[in-house]
């Protein structure tokens, strides 16, 4: 990637900032030292310029010197901290394209059923969980596999009522969308076998007796989400400020939060995960790089943009930029409401459900590029991915083309010929890596409904890259783990990581490790638009580091998913790991 700024300008801003501080021209020579050098490390730097070095300087939170161990001399002091790293591998702080950092941390407080895969043990953690919180008004939570009610999701609400029927329950999928309500939180929300499916859902039904099933699919979600009482400020910030511990003992140091006051379908239009951001860099705890996206409500037309256009002017700071918009396009693969050119193989001849009118979205894309956000689609099918090009390309035809560099994410299924138009838009690529590998969702809910020549075209990720298309990855935790090594390595080895060894899902599509690390790091900063501050390790760069426990060059691909983090340095300071435990 190129630097807008030249580094040499980088550094004589440094110079000038270390000479401004001083009271003297004798206190010059104390100003160049550096608070802290690592000396005898492998730093990878995703500098093309300079790949490796030895050691770093670091002074003000920023990077002062990188390069080979006897250049370092000129910048250590009497009051300079020297860590001998003993060749420990040292890589730029990662990034996340696409997560849910505060739903995801509410979530792990409450019924979490993401550890569990059968019907089986879902009975018997949320039979435990109700019998010891007796006094929760509403049993929520979620995690559930798809895969573990077969084809469509049809989860019953007869399983949870033989276990609670006095209370009301929502449990959400893994993926975010579906969901599974009791008899009585059915009730609650008036729904019943007349009420008619959503545009943008499903609601379950029996075929023979159209008795409600339990499952909600899409937008028929919010028909229970929107009688949930509302979680406060409180509960959110709690919510973040574990996801950020959690995030930094990853190495991840920067994020893009996918859904700003919404996730699967509920939103809101105030501003509370932005106050939660907010309360929490006020009080020091914000320890990342934030770039929000404004859940687009669907409901509503292009008038939100105004109201977007002030969230950003009154929430942007040094670490926060609300500056993108999310915008979910169609739905997933095993409930059939992804987006296809052409239908699914069942007996409807569906090809899923666009969420939004396709001459509507590029009206509404064009709009948001203008007032200089960037949009960031949901888009998974091969049709709802087109929809979305196109969207960017009007825009471009109606604005010019304005470096709003937007983004992709999720793309399970891309026809080929749609491979270039990524380079040719400035559309990044934003894949969720841990996705693409055989599993049950793979195997038995989307493969018998695509046929086998669609199925060659699953999560391309190489295509796109030998496309001279951009590549960066993000989690979408709480869907999957935000640990960014077990994502490198199903990136690299297209098999499910920590050592569960399955057929690889289309092995050409795999990446190189290099590729992969660049995924989360300076690729990643391009679409947070902050390459120029971090993403690589060079001087004039803000000091945002991880120190792994193995090389990750030195080993087996299929050991990644074994590194552990040592130390995250942000902004030169510690917030995981300690230094005397090195």
């Amino acid at each position: 990637m190129k630097l807008i700024l030249s580094k040499n300008i980088i550094k004589l801003f440094l110079l000038l900032t270390f000479l401004s501080a001083c009271d003297s021209p004798d206190e010059i020579e104390l100003t160049t030292a550096a608070d802290l050098v690592l000396i005898n490390a492998s730093i990878y730097t995703v500098d093309e310029a300079q790949p490796w070095a030895k050691t770093m300087a670091i002074k003000d939170g920023y990077i002062v010197y990188v390069g080979p161990n006897d250049e370092v001399n000129n910048f250590i002091a009497d009051n300079t901290r020297v860590i001998d790293l003993q060749d420990k591998m040292v890589i730029p702080g990662m990034q996340d394209a696409h997560i849910h950092p505060i739903m995801s941390g509410i979530r792990a407080e409450i019924l979490d059923l993401s550890q569990y895969e059968t019907v089986a043990e879902y009975r018997s953690v949320i039979r435990d969980y109700v019998n010891t919180n007796a006094d929760v008004e509403w049993v929520l939570g979620g995690g559930w596999s798809m895969g573990a009610f077969g084809p469509g999701a049809k989860a019953s609400k007869n399983i949870i009522d033989e276990l609670v029927s006095d209370r009301p329950v929502y449990l959400g999928s893994r993926d975010g969308h579906s969901g599974w309500a009791n008899s009585l939180a059915l009730e609650m929300a008036g729904i019943t076998k007349n009420t008619p499916d959503p545009v943008d859902g499903i609601i379950d039904r029996d075929p023979e007796t159209g008795e409600l099933i339990g499952s909600l699919q899409e937008g028929a979600m919010a028909l229970v989400e929107r009688i949930i009482p509302a979680d406060t400020l409180e509960t959110r910030e709690a919510g973040l400020k574990y996801a950020v511990k959690l995030l930094n003992s990853f190495g991840i140091t920067a994020m893009q939060d996918a859904a700003l006051n919404g996730i699967g379908i509920s939103a809101s239009m105030d501003a509370i995960d932005l106050k939660a951001y907010h309360s929490l860099d006020q009080k020091g705890g914000l320890s990342m790089r934030v770039v929000g996206a404004h859940w687009w409500v669907r409901d509503r037309g292009i008038e939100q943009l105004d109201h977007f256009k002030q969230l950003r002017t009154e929430y942007s700071s040094r670490l926060i930029k609300p500056t993108s918009v999310k915008i979910m396009q169609d739905g997933v693969m095993e409930n059939y409401t992804a987006v296809l050119l052409e239908p699914y193989n069942i007996p409807s001849q569906s090809k899923g459900i666009p969420m939004i009118e396709p001459e509507f979205l590029k009206e509404i894309v064009t709009a948001v590029d203008a007032a200089g956000f960037q949009v960031h689609f949901h888009a998974l099918g091969d049709g709802a991915i087109r929809q979305a090009l196109d969207a960017v390309e009007e825009a471009i035809y109606e604005n010019g083309q304005l470096g709003n560099r937007h983004h992709i994410s999720h793309l399970q299924l891309i026809h080929p010929d749609d491979f270039s138009r990524f380079a040719e838009l400035d559309v990044v690529a934003n894949f969720q890596p841990l996705w693409a590998y055989k599993d049950i969702y793979i195997d038995e809910l989307t493969a018998p409904f695509l046929g086998s020549e669609r199925m060659q075209y699953m999560y391309p990720i190489k295509s796109i890259q030998d496309a001279g298309g951009i590549i960066a990855f993000g989690s979408d935790w709480y869907v999957s783990t935000p640990n960014p090594f077990h994502q490198m390595e199903t990136a690299i080895t297209r098999q499910a990581a920590a050592g569960k060894l399955t057929e690889p899902l289309l092995i050409n599509e795999g990446l190189d490790l290099k590729s992969a690390i660049e995924a989360f790091t300076i690729n990643a900063a391009y679409v947070n638009n902050i390459e120029t501050e971090t993403g690589s390790i060079e001087v004039g760069k803000v000091a945002d580091l991880v120190i792994l426990d193995q090389n990750l060059f030195d080993i087996e691909a299929q050991a990644i998913s074994e590194t552990n983090v040592l130390i995250t340095l942000f902004e030169g300071e510690v917030v995981h790991g300690d230094w005397t435990k090195l």
